[in-house]
């Protein structure tokens, strides 16, 4: 497997992904039905303003970089140490990406270990995460590395 580490997103980086970001969630906030298509972009813009006010300077919130062997970037993610719904000990995995241009090199897994490595460094115990259930991708990669379904929604369209 190859050697990911992750070090602090830059504010300039962060405010580069901070736009990408909110775009993609609200593209599959809309795709999943969630939202409408109408605002969805000013929303998504409005939560990520809210959980992270100072950027990569947030309290209590990891926004990485990652990095291979050579100091490149290959991706991204989002850790909020305190879990959204108040679980004790548990971090939340809001978002991992590795870049598109580097898919396909096993890069994913890395920089998930990575991540996971930085969040007990800070303390946490556990990581949760939500995955769209479409997203096959990401649900085997999790699966694989460990991961177990703790809750489920689920929808029939009537």
């Amino acid at each position: 497997m190859p050697s990911v580490t992750v070090r602090t997103m830059t504010d300039a980086e962060c405010d580069a992904w901070l736009g990408e970001l909110a775009r993609e969630y609200a593209e599959d906030q809309v795709l999943a039905g969630r939202w409408p298509a109408e605002g969805a972009g000013a929303r998504a813009e409005e939560e990520n303003a809210e959980l992270l006010p100072d950027g990569p300077a947030t309290a209590r919130m990891l926004v990485l970089r990652g990095l291979d062997e050579a100091g490149a970037p290959i991706g991204r993610a989002w850790v909020a140490l305190d879990h959204p719904r108040g679980a004790p000990g548990v971090a939340f995995l809001y978002d991992i990406e590795v870049l598109p241009e580097r898919r396909g090199e096993g890069l994913g897994r890395a920089l998930l270990q990575a991540v996971e490595v930085e969040t007990r460094l800070h303390g946490a115990a556990a990581l949760e995460l939500n995955v769209f259930g479409g997203n096959r991708t990401a649900i085997a990669l999790y699966g694989s590395a460990g991961y177990e379904v703790v809750t489920q929604q689920m929808r029939k369209a009537l």
